[in-house]
């Protein structure tokens, strides 16, 4: 039986703090701890909170200087042993069965990530709380979840809990950093919170600072709110998608991330904002490279110029930007197990539905070399085992049907470890799909400007993965020199 861990942070709760917990300790649910969080009270909140700690085995309590209700229920977080967490406020009342048949729920239900029940008011209103339709889409313009609801803890730290910068609407923060990677929602039939409205009831003081708070929501969620209504939220908020319709026929952006990579979502939807102030050049000349740290991670991003005027339409009307082929070109490469940075989304932006910048990322590679540093470098070490791997992930890659239109030097990355030979490709907007027979694949090394040696051992290598025929494909291969290379007589040969 999993624990449960009710937590209950306190601001000058005293006349109510008692009905509360004894509700919540008269649980059907016998594996619970209830973890109360005083924030920095004036009055005997804490000394009442310390009595039923002392009464009850259940009960835990703690004290903080007064940070607000978020950072008092990060601090219960942080303190909670429980597998799963129910958060209740410090005047309000639970039913005797909303923690068994909520904890029934998530335990049946792995895909399932919060479990809410019916509500009803009382104290200065009574009745029924007639809460929408739970849909992640209203999610992005109304808090459709109280905050009494059922979720595992696990998934709370994954995104580091409660904002603590947020005036107001709290929960609702919570629940789209919750639910806008994916995860159900399941609400229980029966009332299970009891929610109290007072004169100074926090549910109507929460109305006041609301641009403060929409202009946060769109710095912590324009991931979310570009996927859900298309722009960012609007003041008018129930009006978001139409006004953003509207402006989108001027201004629009597209983004996308892999599902691996949900969580960096934020980072992706907002290249067009930070890219110019944020990060490390690793490249700059018509496309921009830069480096950046994401989540502890190392994220290379590529900003690609801007098309010309002609180009800006083909790539907003009729073909997809660099960045799009990049990045599903990447997917496509790993399907089939040949070697790439790992893929992590793209974002295209538009005016009057033309392309002006795009951006690719992925993770950045492990590799310590580019084919470069063979070039001129007969004594590089274990030049002939890499040489023949580089042959052999040309055939792979052939056999897969795909052909590197600019397959040269810069572009094939590679490490060499305990005896291996690690193989990635970049720069992939310009791959090709389709047959590779042996003089297309023989013309696909021609910009790999190497001695004479090396495309033997390479040729070699090539030719015995795909069967074919050695000495035809060597000759073709060094007769096929680029005729850039040709012209300029830096052949190498």
């Amino acid at each position: 039986m999993k624990t449960v861990s009710v937590i209950v942070p306190a601001y000058n709760a005293s006349a109510f703090l008692e009905e509360t917990i004894g509700s919540i300790l008269a649980s059907t649910y016998p594996a619970l701890e209830v973890v109360i969080v005083d924030d920095g009270s004036s009055d005997n909140t804490f000394a009442l909170a310390n009595d039923l700690a002392s009464k009850h085995a259940q009960v835990r309590a703690f004290s903080q200087p007064n940070s607000g209700v978020s950072a008092a229920r990060n601090r219960a977080l942080r303190e909670a042993v429980g597998t799963y967490i129910l958060p209740v406020d410090a005047d309000d009342l639970i039913s005797r069965t909303y923690i068994a048949n909520a904890v029934a729920v998530l335990d049946a239900q792995p895909e399932v990530k919060v479990v809410y029940a019916k509500a009803e008011f009382f104290g200065l209103r009574q009745g029924a709380w007639n809460l929408p339709t739970y849909s992640l889409h209203k999610l992005a313009m109304h808090n459709q979840i109280y905050v009494s609801a059922m979720y595992r803890k696990e998934d709370a730290l994954a995104f580091g809990g409660y904002c603590e910068t947020i005036s107001g609407r709290e929960d609702w923060e919570f629940w789209m950093s919750m639910l806008k990677t994916g995860g159900e929602v399941v609400q229980l039939s029966e009332i299970g919170l009891f929610y109290r409205i007072q004169k100074q009831s926090k549910r109507v003081s929460d109305r006041q600072n609301k641009a403060e708070r929409i202009a946060l929501l769109n710095e912590r969620h324009l991931d979310f709110f570009l996927r859900e209504l298309h722009g960012p939220l609007r003041h008018r908020r129930s009006m978001s998608p139409i006004i953003n319709r509207v402006v989108n026929v001027w201004k629009s952006t597209t983004f996308r991330v892999t599902p691996a990579y949900n969580h960096f979502g934020l980072f992706v939807a907002r290249l067009n904002h930070d890219f110019s102030t944020k990060g490390s050049v690793l490249y700059q000349k018509r496309n921009v490279l830069k480096r950046f740290t994401v989540e502890n991670s190392s994220v290379v991003v590529k900003a690609f110029k801007t098309p010309s005027f002609f180009k800006s339409i083909i790539y907003g009307w009729f073909r997809k930007s660099k960045a799009k082929r990049s990045f599903e070109y990447a997917v496509r490469l790993q399907q089939v197990g040949i070697g790439t940075p790992v893929p992590i989304g793209f974002l295209e932006c538009r005016t009057l539905g033309c392309l002006t910048t795009s951006y690719y990322a992925s993770a950045e590679s492990t590799c310590t070399h580019t084919f470069n540093d063979l070039i001129g470098n007969p004594i590089f070490p274990f030049r002939t085992e890499i040489l023949t791997a580089i042959g052999e992930f040309t055939a792979r890659l052939h056999e897969s049907g795909i052909r590197h239109q600019d397959y040269s030097g810069g572009n094939i990355l590679f490490e060499y470890r305990d005896g291996k030979v690690a193989i990635e490709l970049i720069d992939l907007n310009r791959l090709k799909f389709g047959t590779v027979n042996l003089l297309a694949g023989c013309r696909n090394f021609e910009r790999l400007n190497i001695d004479a040696d090396a495309l033997r051992t390479m040729a070699k290598a090539y030719a015995v993965a795909r069967g074919f025929d050695v000495q035809l494909c060597t000759n073709s291969i060094i007769k096929m020199r680029w005729k850039k290379h040709v012209k300029q007589q830096i052949t190498n040969l």
